[in-house]
């Protein structure tokens, strides 16, 4: 996925920061992940000096794959716990953690200090610039544009955290157009984007792209922090307001100023699956349903709006992660039998269909070990932290 560059760099990052700093606490990682960030968190920190890593995943909100990539990971400073509900509860009991006064004084007295793997870490973020640079200097190595000349980005988001970056390179000189915002049947950035409002008291559902399956995205409060003059106490005033009545509306000419940097809509599950289908069909191309939802929002938006800038679709992750969506879309089985395949045997399956070739990670969950089970619920959450900071 497109967090395993940043999540690389970021364990050297830290390494580095601490050994400079000449602090004397190991660092102790809380990661929530919706899917992706937590395999590449654990990758990356794996084995890392002085440091342990916990990733929280939403134990029904992850593909099979994704869910085998973490419960196998190798690596002695490494935990993995599911958790019960969705990926907003498993963020919300990390969040919790960290501003836990008692338990951040407890895990200082035996030598850690709590840092996060996630887009809420800005050096996570800071990686993430680089590749919308670098994706519009392939633009111009290639002929495709002159140097200078505006692009636009569609990036499928839930957390707000890849398009913040794109935000940051467009902010940093980039010539970047106009960055759409691409969401699935979860469209509460949609409805924000287009409307001001900013309301988490709505229906939530699976969908076919469980990484986007969100509705408190994190990473807003920056944007709004920007837009608003980083005026922090109005930025605090809206999150009060969020965390006491579950919404905010924003003024219009806030509103007005986010428009003129974004544009956004949403993807149902069935143009998801669509777009999956029309790639493959049309350029032998797969992509997983996180890079379909952005196909599909980037074709809305050149049907809507009067302009001629290329658009940029940002792929997310590799279609083998979620083989149950992505043959049923291409109709290389009929839905409901995917029931009588193992998430191990559908990556085989989608390889015979498609020809393309497995990833080799992902090949090699073949002769995985499960090494971490079970659930725990949010309130848990904290002990279960407690008891892996006082092993090893």
């Amino acid at each position: 996925a497109f967090k395993d560059m940043a999540l690389q760099m970021l364990p050297r990052l830290l390494s580095a920061s601490l050994e400079k700093s000449g602090r004397r606490s190991n660092v102790l990682i809380l990661t929530a992940t919706s899917g992706d960030t937590g395999k590449a968190a654990l990758e990356g920190f794996k084995d890392v000096e002085r440091t342990k890593i916990m990733v929280f995943y939403p134990a029904q909100g992850v593909s099979e794959i994704q869910a085998l990539q973490m419960i196998s990971q190798d690596g002695g400073n490494v935990f993995v716990q599911a958790v019960k509900g969705n990926f907003d509860d498993a963020q919300s009991g990390v969040k919790r953690i960290f501003t836990d006064t008692r338990l951040n004084a407890e895990l200082d007295a035996i030598g850690w200090t709590l840092s996060s793997a996630n887009s809420i870490n800005w050096g996570r973020l800071l990686p993430q610039i680089v590749y919308y640079v670098s994706a519009y200097c392939d633009l111009v190595s290639g002929g495709e544009i002159e140097p200078g000349a505006p692009v636009n980005f569609c990036v499928p988001t839930g957390n707000f955290g890849n398009i913040l970056a794109a935000c940051y390179a467009r902010k940093m000189g980039l010539p970047v157009g106009k960055l759409i915002c691409a969401s699935n049947d979860n469209n509460i950035l949609t409805d924000f984007i287009r409307e001001g409002v900013y309301d988490t008291k709505r229906d939530f559902y699976c969908t076919i792209s469980p990484s986007m399956d969100i509705l408190i995205s994190s990473n807003l409060e920056r944007l709004l922090f920007d837009v608003l003059g980083e005026d922090d106490a109005a930025v605090r005033s809206y999150m009060k307001e969020l965390a006491e009545s579950g919404a905010y509306r924003i003024p219009e000419s806030v509103l007005h100023d986010i428009q003129e940097i974004l544009w956004a809509d949403f993807s149902t599950e069935e143009e998801t699956r669509e777009s999956i289908r029309q790639v493959w069909s049309q350029h032998g191309y797969l992509i997983d349903p996180h890079t379909a939802v952005a196909v599909n929002v980037s074709g809305k938006y050149k049907a809507r709006a009067n302009d001629s800038t290329p658009n940029v679709i940002v792929s997310t992750a590799n279609p083998y992660k979620f083989c149950e969506a992505v043959l049923d879309a291409i109709g290389g089985k009929p839905g409901p039998e995917s029931r009588n395949y193992s998430g191990i045997e559908l990556i085989d399956l989608l390889h015979e269909v498609t020809g393309v070739p497995i990833p080799g990670p992902i090949a090699m969950l073949k002769n995985s070990r499960v090494r971490f089970s079970g659930e725990i619920s949010k309130d848990e959450m904290p002990e279960c932290v407690m008891d892996f900071a006082h092993k090893m």
